[in-house]
């Protein structure tokens, strides 16, 4: 008897994800330096060298609030992880905290002696890390305001700090070059990162805490390994500096915006770009993933922020 073939099972191919323009939103009268979605995605926060803070509905891409009470540029501003409050850092020196419903300002973080490019709530919203051109990171009480601790290490200003989703780690880059990884228990470093041969504009953690990715004026995106701090991978495809990277929810993309006004997307394994986003026609300083992957958004120095959608 012959012996019947086993029919080979065919290997599913892995859905690619091609995004497309969704909306412009207009609003800021200045350089967009930085934009968020909110918790449940409904909602988008972005900050401006303009001086406000502006909240947009994502489906309308109309702003519902205007934040205003810094008296300069807004460097950046993050929904807390309840959606509830706002923290937003600028050149006045100052990081404050607003609710998100009203609009209205409900706090002021500590004294910070220097302009702070960077703060953020930690996952449970108990803590701010901020960032400073002091060349210093500091860990504050949300409830008091008041300073928990300092961590030193760079060299130069700290453009940008992040917690890891498990709130244990902080990860900060620098104009030094470097990233460092921070435990945040004890403020001690756990590594610093080096390869870059320019400023580190910005790094993000894995939704698994595994890797940071980092991206810098050297024009280069990298990927790090976070038990060992070695490199893992180099993105290159950008022309000029890259100003912004974020990481898709599932872990597998990651999205990267830059100087030569285009938002890039990279397939994680691989490192291969898989799609260039063009229509902002100046610097694309930030980029963020909403929390089911589907939707990006990036903000510009032309003063808008864009939405491009994946259609599954």
């Amino acid at each position: 008897k012959k012996k019947k073939k086993k029919k080979k099972k065919k290997k599913k191919k892995k859905q690619m994800r091609y995004f497309q323009p969704l909306k412009i939103a207009q609003g800021h009268v200045g350089n967009v330096t930085s934009v968020k979605f909110s918790p449940n995605s409904e909602q988008l926060v972005s900050a401006s060298t303009d001086g406000t803070v502006r909240i947009w509905d994502v489906k309308s891409g109309i702003d519902i609030k205007v934040l205003r009470g810094h008296m300069e540029a807004i460097y950046e501003a993050y929904f807390s992880p309840d959606g509830k409050s706002i923290v937003s850092c600028s050149r006045d020196k100052t990081i404050r905290i607003w609710e998100a419903e009203s609009g209205k300002e409900i706090r002021r973080i500590g004294e910070c002696p220097s302009a702070t490019l960077s703060a953020q709530f930690s996952p449970d919203g108990k803590t701010i890390v901020s960032g400073s051109y002091d060349k210093q990171i500091r860990l504050w009480n949300v409830n008091s305001g008041h300073l928990i601790k300092k961590l030193e290490g760079h060299s130069r200003v700290v453009c940008d700090v992040q917690f890891s989703p498990d709130g244990q780690m902080v990860v900060s880059s620098s104009f030094d070059n470097t990233i460092i990884l921070w435990n945040t228990q004890s403020g001690e470093k756990i590594h610093q990162l080096r390869g870059h041969s320019g400023v580190v504009l910005k790094t993000k953690f894995s939704p698994d805490c595994c890797n940071i990715v980092s991206c810098s004026s050297d024009n280069t995106i990298r990927i790090w390994d976070v038990l060992s701090g070695k490199e893992v991978r180099t993105l290159q495809g950008h022309d000029k500096a890259v100003t912004g990277v974020h990481y898709s929810p599932d872990g597998q993309i990651i999205v990267s915006c830059a100087k030569d006004s285009t938002v890039r997307i990279w397939d994680v394994k691989s490192g291969n770009q898989i799609q260039k986003l063009e229509g902002h026609f100046d610097c694309v300083n930030d980029v963020n993933f909403s929390t089911n992957g589907n939707t990006i958004a990036s903000s510009s120095l032309d003063e808008t922020i864009r939405l491009w959608w994946w259609q599954y």
